[in-house]
């Protein structure tokens, strides 16, 4: 099994592929889980952390498939990926 990190610690431009989407916070509840299923996170999707707002914080830049979102932080977090290794799906064809 690949180790997982949140999508919020994923550096500028990184690659990965969606894992799973949890609840980071008590502040996330269903319905925003759901959002992010109904705009494309769901396992197995490749994603990009496009950049990040002022001062590197809010809001994310990211692609998932082949749209670019805004995501908040509280957003990002509860997106868990596997990073992207050499030769993997989530990097082919960059």
């Amino acid at each position: 099994m690949t180790p997982t990190t949140l999508l919020n610690q994923l550096p500028d431009g990184a690659r990965a592929v969606v894992a799973r989407v949890v609840s980071a916070s008590p502040e996330v509840d269903a319905v925003a889980l759901r959002r992010l299923g109904e705009l494309g996170f769901i396992p197995g999707e490749p994603v990009q952390l496009l950049r990040r707002g002022p001062g590197g914080r809010e809001p994310l830049a990211v692609l998932i498939g082949e749209t670019m979102f805004a995501l908040r932080l509280l957003e990002a977090q509860c997106v868990e990926v596997e990073v992207a290794g050499e030769g993997s799906a989530a990097t082919a064809g960059s």
